[in-house]
């Protein structure tokens, strides 16, 4: 049960952060200009990805309900369920989490484009309490919650504005890539410092510690894997800048560099997911 639960934050919270990336970069890197195969495209990956993360949500919570209630059972018993929507604070924050996801699944078929980016930031956000983010009450609890969702919002922006790229990698044809690729590293360089500073306060406040140890075991040890992952990104992401110049002559490797990022940064998701099953560890004075 603990694997499946994995897999499924997993799968939930990378399709989350993609949809929020793209969404953000769209209009920061190509304007308010109409690119009809681009946009097709976005819309057609935006919307199966709502569909996922519809699915997965639900699993989430009937994952969560056979582990509360220790039986598979429970999972399909209507009461079961809705005793964990109604009484516990993951059921009422999971409540408003699905609702938003059906929202937006409508909001992508209508379309109505003004309504997507308020949506798809609202889903990201509710999935801040989740997990670690709900270990604290009081005013330090709110204030943990809202430090891990604009944690969850840099890194949504950055791993689904690097999807966004090799979109537009992909149809380099009529895009001038050169200035498109200045405002991502502009912009990057925001998202990649609030992801630091954010992450930096969550595993201090949640160790009591600026590094959990032992270092080698356990939450210390995933969490030094993810943070492994994030520099390689950050090495590549300096690689790119280094060489936009001329960038137009080397499309293709380009393209292979942003995509070995992006696969970097859904592996560090993937450990973040396994982290917000395990202990912090906090320390007591």
């Amino acid at each position: 049960m603990a694997t499946l639960l994995v897999l499924c934050r997993f799968v939930h919270f990378i399709v989350v952060l993609l949809m929020f990336g793209a969404c953000v970069f769209r209009p920061l890197l190509l304007g308010a200009a109409t690119q009809p195969a681009l946009d097709r495209q976005l819309l057609r990956i935006t919307r199966a990805l709502a569909w996922v993360g519809l699915l997965s949500g639900v699993t989430w919570l009937l994952l969560i309900t056979a582990s509360m209630a220790g039986s598979w059972d429970a999972a399909l018993q209507p009461a079961t369920v809705e005793l964990v929507l109604g009484k516990t604070f993951f059921g009422q924050v999971w409540v408003w989490h699905l609702l938003l996801n059906l929202l937006l699944i409508i909001v992508l078929v209508k379309p109505w484009p003004a309504l997507r980016l308020p949506v798809i930031a609202l889903l990201l956000a509710t999935l801040a309490p989740v997990g670690h983010g709900a270990m604290l009450d009081g005013l330090s609890g709110q204030l943990l919650i809202l430090n891990q969702a604009v944690h969850l919002l840099c890194v949504g922006a950055w791993l689904g504005g690097l999807l966004l790229l090799v979109l537009i990698l992909r149809h380099s044809q009529g895009h001038a890539l050169e200035p498109i690729l200045r405002r991502f590293s502009g912009v990057g360089y925001g998202v990649v410092a609030g992801l630091l500073v954010t992450g930096l306060i969550n595993v201090r406040v949640l160790t009591g510690q600026f590094w959990p140890t032992p270092l080698f075991s356990g939450f210390a040890l995933i969490l030094l894997i993810k943070v492994m992952l994030v520099l390689g990104m950050l090495a590549l992401a300096l690689l790119n800048r280094s060489r936009i110049e001329r960038c137009d002559e080397r499309v293709g490797s380009l393209k292979a560099s942003v995509m070995l990022e992006w696969v970097l940064g859904v592996a560090a998701v993937a450990a973040v997911s396994l982290l917000g099953t395990l202990p912090p560890m906090v320390m007591t004075n």
